[in-house]
C-alpha cells in the first residue's frame, strides 16, 4: 500500500497558504489608509486612490498610513518619494 500525501502539508500548499496571508495583509493596510483618511475627511482623489490601490509594498502602505495620520491632503502621502 502507498502512502497517502495530503495537498494541504504539500509545501506547493504552504507556499499558496503563505502568499494569500501576505495578500490579505496588503489589502488590509489599503483599507486601513483609506480609512483613515475617510476618518480625517480628507478627500481621495482618484489618482491617490489608484496609487494606493496598486500598491504591493506592505512597508510602503504602513509608512503611508502612519503619514496619514498627519497630513492635510492626500497628495501628501507621497510627499517624501
Amino acid at each position: 500500500m502507498g502512502q497517502i500525501h495530503y495537498f494541504w502539508r504539500h509545501p506547493l500548499a504552504e507556499q499558496v497558504r503563505a502568499e494569500g496571508r501576505e495578500e490579505g495583509r496588503i489589502e488590509g493596510w489599503r483599507e486601513t489608509l483609506l480609512s483613515f483618511l475617510e476618518w480625517r475627511r480628507i478627500p481621495v482623489p482618484d489618482t491617490a486612490r489608484a496609487r494606493i490601490e496598486a500598491c504591493t509594498d506592505l512597508d510602503q502602505l504602513k509608512a503611508w498610513a502612519e503619514r496619514a495620520v498627519h497630513v492635510a491632503e492626500a497628495g501628501e502621502l507621497f510627499a517624501e518619494e
